[in-house]
Order: C-alpha cells, then sequence, then structure tokens
C-alpha cells in the first residue's frame, strides 16, 4: 500500500504530513518554504510510493474560499501536470490551526516552540490528513 500525503499550502510556508505505508496514522513530517515545494516533492516521491495527496481547503467561517485558496488551486493545477497519476483531494481546513495549537498545549509543548509557525503548519497538515482518514 501506497502513502498518503497531506498539505497545508500557505504563502510563506508549506506544512506537510504523511500516513504509514497501511494509511492508518497521520504524522507530521517536515515544513518546507513554499518556494521549494516541487524540489521537496519530487525528492518525496522518488524515495516514496504515494497514492494521494490531501490539500487542505482554505475556506472561511461561512464556507466562502479566502483568498489564499487561488495560490492553492494554481499549484494543484501544476501537481496535475507534473504528477498526473497521483490523486489530488480537498480537505476543509477550518480550524486545523487552532486545533494544532491546542493540540500542542495538550501535548505538554512549551510556548516558546508554539510560536514556531513552522511547527503549527506541520501540525495542521497532519490534521488535514487525519480527517481525510477518519471519513475515508
Amino acid at each position: 500500500m501506497a502513502k498518503l500525503l497531506g498539505i497545508d499550502y500557505g504563502k510563506q510556508r508549506t506544512g506537510i504530513a504523511e500516513t504509514d505505508d497501511l494509511q492508518i496514522i497521520a504524522s507530521g513530517l517536515t515544513t518546507v518554504k513554499t518556494t521549494d515545494i516541487w524540489k521537496f516533492l519530487e525528492e518525496y516521491f522518488q524515495q516514496n510510493d504515494v497514492e494521494k495527496i490531501i490539500v487542505g481547503e482554505s475556506l472561511d467561517l461561512s464556507g466562502t474560499p479566502n483568498p489564499i485558496e487561488s495560490d492553492i488551486k494554481k499549484f494543484i493545477t501544476k501537481f496535475h501536470k507534473k504528477y498526473p497519476e497521483i490523486e489530488v483531494l480537498r480537505e476543509d481546513e477550518r480550524y486545523t490551526s487552532k486545533m494544532a495549537l491546542d493540540s500542542m498545549i495538550k501535548g505538554g509543548v512549551k510556548k516558546q516552540k508554539r510560536r514556531n509557525k513552522a511547527l503549527v503548519d506541520q501540525v495542521s497538515a497532519a490534521l488535514i490528513l487525519q480527517g481525510y482518514l477518519y471519513r475515508g
């Protein structure tokens, strides 16, 4: 079985999460500069078999797309062209940043480390991926 990859796409940073090979557990993997996402993906796909990517869908509380959504759609279009064999799905990412901070607090992560936005993005990507796994 191939892995699933979760992506919390942002203007500056993109959080990445992955499942185990059995697609049971989602774990935060890393955060990369958004400008480096293609290099990261190329290297990752050379070393890992990936069945699908799950990309966060950025909506406001009323369900209206946030401005970043146009950048996310451009990323997905380019991804389809580069990797047509890998399925792309979307997962609502509302509240993932808040849930990431809450889980870090409950996990005993110190306040200084919680200020690290890269870590929050990575945990958010894991929550996006876990949300997909729960629904699947």
